[in-house]
């Protein structure tokens, strides 16, 4: 959508209390943006401050979403756990220190409790800050559905 008002030299104004939900990134298919660039391009074309625009990480094997703050630090609701662990030893990961992220979700009814993920984050006290994938894990998530 932002490209096509790109394309077309559109702007809009949302109106107060407007908010914008980003869900995820090209999964490398198409192209890279940034974080900062894809927040930037929200103000410009749907005249939204950074702060109107939050983030949210999920996936299908979980029931439960992380939502970010202004600091760009995500947090489960207290039903789920993000755990930073070392890729090399499998403990958890010091304050600051990047790993790959595990997740429980006690949500999880009949299904894993635990996911294993090939995400990258660094530990933010009690949330995480996710740093993209980890750089030999195959593409995943949603935009990757098979072309019909």
């Amino acid at each position: 959508m932002l490209s096509y008002l790109q394309t077309e030299g559109k702007r809009f104004a949302l109106p107060k209390g407007s908010r914008v939900m980003e869900t995820g990134g090209y999964k490398g298919r198409t192209r890279a943006l940034p974080k900062t660039e894809l927040r930037r391009m929200f103000s410009k074309f749907l005249g939204l401050s950074p702060s109107q625009v939050l983030s949210e990480y999920g996936m299908s094997e979980l029931s439960s979403q992380a939502y970010d703050n202004a600091a760009g630090v995500f947090h489960f609701p207290p039903w789920a756990r993000a755990c930073v662990i070392s890729s090399e030893t499998g403990a958890a990961s010091a304050e600051g220190e990047t790993g790959l992220l595990r997740v429980f979700d006690l949500a999880n009814i009949r299904s894993v409790m635990a996911v294993q993920t090939e995400d990258l984050a660094v530990r933010r006290g009690d949330g995480f800050e996710l740093l993209g994938r980890a750089a030999s894990a195959e593409p995943r998530g949603c935009s990757l559905m098979p072309a019909e």
